[in-house]
Parts: C-alpha cells; sequence; structure tokens
C-alpha cells in the first residue's frame, strides 16, 4: 500500500500543471511533456551529477538481478524490494531535479516508465506482473542511456 501512494503521488506530481507542480517538488517551471522521449537536436540531454548517481545506482541493482529475472527465479519478495528501491530512486531524483527545461520533460518520461515498472512489482502484484514490472524499468534504464549524456551508464542487455 505504500508503494502505491509513493507512485500515486509521484505521478501526480509529474502530472500538475506547471504551476503546481512547481510548489510540489520542483523548483522549475515544466513545458507540456511531450509523449515519446525525443534527443536534444540530435544530441544527448545533459544530466547533473545527483541524477546520474541515482541512475547508475538503479542501475546496478537491476544488473546485479538480471540473470534472475531473465531466468524468471526471482521470487516475489524480490520483485517488491526492486520496486522499494525504483521507487527511492525516483524520489531522490525528482527531489534533486536541478535540469533545464526541456531537459526534464523528457526526464519526465523516463521516471514515469520507472514509476510503472515499479508499480507492476509491487506488493499485490503476482509474479508474471512482477517480472514484466522489472523489464520494464530495465526498458527505461536503457532508454535513459540512450537519450541522456552520462558517459559512465552502460546499457543492460536483455
Amino acid at each position: 500500500m505504500k508503494h502505491s501512494v509513493l507512485v500515486s503521488t509521484v505521478l501526480l506530481a509529474l502530472s500538475m500543471p506547471p504551476v503546481f507542480a512547481a510548489e510540489v517538488e520542483h523548483h522549475h517551471p515544466h513545458d507540456e511533456h511531450p509523449a515519446e522521449l525525443q534527443l536534444n537536436a540530435g544530441k544527448q540531454w545533459e544530466t547533473d551529477a545527483p541524477l546520474r548517481q541515482s541512475m547508475t545506482e538503479l542501475r546496478q541493482l537491476f544488473a546485479s538481478n538480471l540473470e534472475g529475472i531473465h531466468a524468471n527465479e526471482i521470487a516475489l519478495g524480490g520483485y517488491h524490494e526492486l520496486a522499494r528501491n525504483t521507487e527511492s530512486a525516483v524520489s531522490r531524483i525528482v527531489a534533486q531535479c536541478k535540469l533545464p527545461p526541456a531537459a526534464d520533460a523528457q526526464l519526465h518520461i523516463i521516471v514515469a516508465e520507472l514509476l510503472s515498472g515499479a508499480e507492476m512489482m509491487s506488493d499485490h502484484a503476482n509474479a508474471g506482473t512482477a517480472r514484466n514490472g522489472a523489464v520494464k524499468v530495465i526498458e527505461a534504464l536503457n532508454r535513459y542511456g540512450q537519450y541522456f549524456n552520462d558517459p559512465g551508464f552502460k546499457m543492460l542487455s536483455y
């Protein structure tokens, strides 16, 4: 239940109009969020140190569980823990966001994907849904690596 509240709160904050979103977590206005990820005039979006650190930690967590996810050998409780860690990382990302508005809008697409995957792995999920949630998080991490300039970030092979 705690996970659903966190996910709902963050998704609500991300979907609020710019004037309200600025008051909740961020300190800069947001343009309308694009429906799909885009490069910044053909280049990756810039990142900052807190974002890179949180995304690297999340990537390492899923890398260490990749074999179990792929082989469908993770117990449901393991997926619940992955969900909690994903939500925690997203909370840090949102709280520490200092990206320019256009990059931030793109990051929100990744954040929404991460939270959707975490929700699928949460306490009320069954094993099949939880595994699909983990795959969704892995795909979101790889999309981050594709669209954001994070030289130390390595894509996960799945």
